[in-house]
């Protein structure tokens, strides 16, 4: 599990893709987003693709879930 907080942006893409790479499944892989208060389109993109890869959102906000599902259409 991945405990992520505060302003997520496009720059803390390129480290939690280095840190799944170390990951043998990424099925195994929970972003906690709980304490997310701000991200920009990179990231809710990043994020949606997450998800198709099988990474699980947990505590994903509101807002957050929304942009991803209008992304999706």
């Amino acid at each position: 599990m991945f405990v992520l907080s505060g302003r997520i942006e496009k720059a803390a893409i390129a480290e939690l893709r280095r840190l799944f790479e170390l990951q043998t499944d990424f099925r195994e892989i929970v972003l906690d987003l709980k304490d997310v208060r701000v991200v920009d389109r990179e990231v809710m993109r990043f994020f949606v693709s997450c998800e198709a890869d099988g990474v699980k959102l947990e505590n994903c906000a509101l807002y957050i879930r929304e942009w991803m599902e209008r992304e999706k259409d």
